[in-house]
């Protein structure tokens, strides 16, 4: 999964001028579904919006509480865009998000994990795809408004809870110009090892 956090004074979402969900101060979050995301993925970026730390504390110190932390509430968004790849041309190819039912069930359960951990009436959403949908080839437009706190906007990918290591425990040493033919060669041993997210935190 992919989002974007905005620190927001206030958000909404309207369907074709009629208004679906608003929320005061509080974290407005796109989100996106990649193809091979699994409930680790949601469980993570669920964590992660409501952790992370985006409002100074009352002494002033910069970048300390959270949107739990400050009571606020939070809008979900859906926005498959944000994993769009312009790496060819100018038309983005959206090939790195996932379609379907399995883009709808995951988004769904990010934001029920979301109203899970924190409080569910402070936690809102928008309509999943609005603007795909096409009754009677009508296209359906989804405006979302928003008064940016700061402005601050942070950029999330669930992979980014985990690093891998790569030790080696037997690193090569510099070899001579010339060797004795049939030299017994040296095997190189190579360890992976995965850091929790909490230690990342």
């Amino acid at each position: 999964m992919k989002a974007i956090l905005q620190r927001v004074a206030s958000a909404s979402v309207t369907i074709d001028t009629q208004l679906v969900s608003s929320i005061g101060k509080g974290v407005l979050v796109f989100a996106a579904v990649a193809p091979d995301d699994t409930m680790k993925e949601v469980e993570s970026m669920a964590a992660k919006v409501l952790k992370m730390k985006m409002w100074p504390d009352e002494a002033g110190g910069t970048w300390k509480r959270s949107v739990q932390d400050i009571r606020g509430e939070v809008l979900c968004v859906s926005q498959f865009t944000l994993l769009a790849s312009t790496k060819r041309g100018s038309k983005p190819d959206f090939h790195g998000a996932a379609g379907g039912e399995k883009a709808r069930e995951l988004y769904d359960e990010f934001v029920a994990k979301v109203q899970e951990l924190y409080e569910k009436e402070k936690v809102k959403n928008g309509v999943f795809q609005a603007m795909m949908q096409e009754p009677a080839q009508a296209y359906v437009r989804m405006p979302v408004n928003l008064q940016n706190d700061g402005p601050v906007s942070v950029d999330y990918q669930s992979h980014d809870a985990e690093v891998t290591l790569e030790i080696q425990t037997n690193p090569s040493k510099a070899v001579p110009e010339k060797s004795n033919v049939g030299a017994e060669a040296k095997t190189e041993h190579k360890s992976e090892y995965q850091l929790p997210s909490e230690l990342l935190e």
